[in-house]
């Protein structure tokens, strides 16, 4: 019983770690949030230079004001269809953590909604459901003005094979 509710305490004190406020966005009707501390600018669509022999999700690269900067389609990268990009259609910028240090990357969402406050207690443990995202990829699940955000966990997202090809293209 004490193992059971020290694990409970655990989970508990992590969602309540979780709060703060996140950037949310829409993907294929779906709502989700970034945490704000990893979201660097939000800049709308713009001419992408494809890279060969890259992942399809990979969309290519950006030159953000002489840097470039790698770009993912995030409904591409969750094996979500396809889209034609709109005028709601933007990028958002964030940097991710790799093994030689920060990367600023790019994701393509459908749409940006707004910067939410989350709440610890509003913060919900992962459903272990099927679902078309991989959970491993989700920090938890917000509930907000009566609808539901996934948190994204967006240093998962990118896996380290991913990192790798964003790393070569850095350089």
């Amino acid at each position: 019983m004490g193992h059971a509710a020290r694990s409970l305490e655990q989970e508990a004190q992590t969602l309540h770690n979780l709060e703060g406020k996140y950037l949310t966005f829409t993907l294929a009707g779906e709502d989700y949030g970034l945490e704000i501390l990893k979201v660097r600018e939000i800049i709308g669509m713009q001419e992408i230079t494809a890279i060969p022999q890259t992942p399809p999700y990979i969309k290519g690269v950006i030159n953000l004001r002489g840097r470039v900067i790698p770009v993912i389609d995030l409904r591409l990268k969750f094996g979500l269809p396809p889209q034609e990009y709109g005028e709601r259609t933007c990028i958002i910028v964030v940097e991710v953590k790799t093994r030689v240090g920060p990367v600023q990357v790019g994701v393509v969402v459908d749409a940006v909604s707004e910067v939410l406050n989350v709440s610890g207690k509003d913060i919900e443990p992962t459903p272990a459901l099927g679902s078309q995202v991989n959970v491993r990829y989700i920090l938890g699940i917000a509930k907000a003005r009566g609808n539901i955000k996934i948190l994204l966990d967006i240093d998962r997202v990118l896996n380290s094979e991913e990192l790798a090809v964003l790393e070569t293209l850095e350089t």
